[in-house]
């Protein structure tokens, strides 16, 4: 019978590749069109191969752990010569690296395709650091160490421990080995692709002029509405849609600076931090102005649930303007979250304590609760005055829930 391929999808704009994690189908099994049949992990979910049409699994080729770019062909489905005909195209060639053009020598490796996590796998000192991000414009550091450091992908950020012993503090090659040499001494694991991928948007957000404010909010007339609700949705969830009312009402505010222009979304689309794992995922929820709060409170279950299942996709966690983080469930009182590549700004939410407030009326000191509320920015894109004018705004609207 002809067989059809099964080809590693397209799984978003910027992922080139993804890592097997589960295979749900063996060599003989029956299977549907459009029927999962293996779990891919990236940096931002973990997805679901399908089959290509109705068939019998003749082999899996894809190996579990292991990394595949786009278009590789994961393993093969006998089906009917009508089915297969359909599928009598070319699978795309898979993105090739860059890798050949950073270290001299090796053109010869370029027709090969090599994955961020080739280098991960390496035996003894090659197995150093397993972090995808390649090396760009590195200083004080001669070709041949970048050459090493391409290899490992490491980053200059990496070596930032490493005292160089060569001319002008230049890190040599016997400076890296030793430091390899040392990792190879102590516990490490391989980073997971949710970890890599929280690590590479950290250093790409700081690339801008990031700064942050803060102030205290009373958070008593929060706790005292949400009593009244059922399910009863988290401060967060409250900071969330303040935050969707304020930039509806300025959208200025989150605008993007790219090149010489100021881009304005034209939806109020907001972020909520989860965490899920070993690092933190994203999801958005689309026009949060426009999403009361009991909406608001059940999109966003449905989200977490998602999250923690590692289910988000990529769409789901891209277009944001902003994102708020409740790091107040940890019992942190004040943070400086620092804000996705692609945003303008972070809200976060400090843990609620009691504390005494003075009541003109009663001419006494009154117990109120009250939490520290930060906003994170990008410096080129807002300046602080503008800052400080949205934080108030949102505060307001937290303490008078009449315009929330």
């Amino acid at each position: 019978m002809p067989q059809v391929p099964i080809i590693m999808p397209q799984l978003g704009e910027s992922i080139a590749e993804a890592t097997v994690v589960d295979v749900k189908v063996k060599a003989g099994d029956q299977v549907t069109a459009d029927q999962e049949i293996i779990d891919v992990e990236t940096d931002k979910a973990v997805m679901g191969v399908t089959t290509p049409c109705k068939g019998k699994i003749d082999k899996i080729t894809a190996q579990v752990k292991e990394t595949y770019p786009v278009g590789t062909v994961l393993g093969y489905v006998e089906a009917s010569e009508e089915d297969a005909a359909k599928f009598k195209k070319t699978a795309p060639e898979p993105p090739q690296q860059e890798l050949a053009e950073e270290i001299p020598g090796r053109e010869e490796e370029s027709a090969k395709p090599m994955t961020a996590r080739d280098g991960a796998q390496m035996k003894s000192r090659d197995g150093g650091l397993p972090v995808p991000v390649v090396t760009r414009g590195a200083s004080f550091l001669s070709p041949r160490v970048r050459a090493r450091m391409a290899e490992l992908q490491l980053s200059n950020a990496d070596l930032a421990g490493v005292f160089g012993t060569g001319a002008g503090n230049r890190v040599t090659i016997k400076d890296l080995e030793n430091f390899l040499d040392k990792i190879d001494t102590q516990t490490a694991e391989e980073a997971s692709a949710i970890r890599a991928g929280v690590a590479d948007a950290m250093r790409r957000s700081w690339t801008r002029p990031l700064s942050t404010i803060g102030s205290s909010v009373n958070l008593d007339p929060v706790l005292q509405d949400r009593q009244s609700r059922e399910p009863k949705p988290g401060p967060g969830l409250y900071a969330t849609r303040a935050l969707a009312l304020a930039l509806a009402e300025n959208p200025g505010a989150a605008a993007k600076l790219i090149g010489n222009r100021i881009v304005q979304s034209s939806s109020i689309d907001i972020g909520v931090a989860v965490e899920a794992q070993d690092g933190i995922i994203v999801p958005v929820i689309r026009a949060a102005d426009k999403t009361s709060l009991a909406d608001l409170t059940a999109k966003y279950q449905e989200l977490v649930d998602l999250a923690r299942k590692r289910r988000i996709s990529p769409d789901m966690q891209a277009g944001g303007l902003a994102t708020v983080s409740n790091f107040g469930t940890f019992g942190v009182e004040w943070g400086t979250p620092i804000p996705l590549p692609d945003q303008t700004l972070l809200l976060g939410l400090g843990v609620g304590k009691k504390v005494p407030a003075w009541d003109e009326a009663k001419k006494e000191f009154v117990p109120k609760t009250e939490a520290q509320i930060t906003l994170s920015f990008d410096h080129r894109s807002i300046d602080g005055g503008g800052a400080a004018r949205l934080l108030k705004r949102i505060i307001e609207l937290l303490e008078d829930l009449a315009r929330l």
